[in-house]
């Protein structure tokens, strides 16, 4: 009895994270406006809106370059260019496309390495609303050092406040729910860990009093 009432309560538990979730994504969009920030990162996906989203920032000067993360390795500029409907000489120069990540782990991965190439300290995220809270997971594990701004993009495909009344957009929620846990048990098993100590004070470099 008692394992089964355990579960139960596991289960009751997961449930209502679930609706927490989905409330979550329902109330993130629209987006607020962004502050100016170093650069923009867009997480590439089925859809080309959060492309053009991000396209808008960059050409309404919300960063000094956008990093496209996941293209298809067999797509030319020209045919990102398509896709963004980006004004064609800001695009020229300014936006960078990234060909390595796979998956949001490589997104993360890219985007890191971008920034740091650059020398950015702050960055506009954008992608998909239901995708927004694994990726902040990720991207904040990798750069932890740089301010993250999320900008989520609707996905017309997911209606989020009435999400159980479509068979594909709930199985897409519950999916994206069980992932986003997985990566918050990582990060807590992680800080279970052997942390980093302060350095001795004599390997400290000596600083004046002010």
């Amino acid at each position: 009895m008692k394992t089964i009432a355990a579960l139960l309560i596991l289960v009751m538990v997961w449930f209502v994270g679930l609706l927490a979730f989905a409330g979550r994504i329902d109330q993130s969009t629209p987006a607020r406006e962004p502050p100016v920030s170093d650069g923009v990162v867009v997480l590439t996906g089925a859809s080309n809106i959060r492309l053009e989203a991000a396209t808008k920032l960059l050409e309404a000067g919300k960063g000094k370059r956008l990093l496209i993360s996941g293209v298809n390795r067999e797509a030319t500029r020209e045919d990102v260019l398509g896709v963004t409907k980006a004004v064609k000489p800001i695009y020229d120069c300014c936006v960078d496309l990234g060909f390595v990540a796979a998956d949001t782990i490589g997104n993360a991965r890219e985007t890191a390495e971008w920034a740091k190439a650059m020398n950015y300290h702050s960055l506009i995220v954008v992608t998909a609303d239901y995708h927004m809270p694994r990726s902040m997971l990720e991207l904040r594990a990798t750069m932890p050092g740089v301010v993250l701004h999320p900008y989520p993009v609707v996905t017309q495909s997911l209606y989020a406040h009435r999400w159980w009344r479509d068979g594909v957009g709930a199985r897409r929620l519950i999916v994206e729910y069980c992932k986003y846990l997985a990566i918050l048990g990582r990060e807590a098993f992680l800080k279970l860990g052997p942390q980093d100590k302060a350095a001795p004070a004599a390997d400290r470099p000596a600083k004046e009093a002010s």
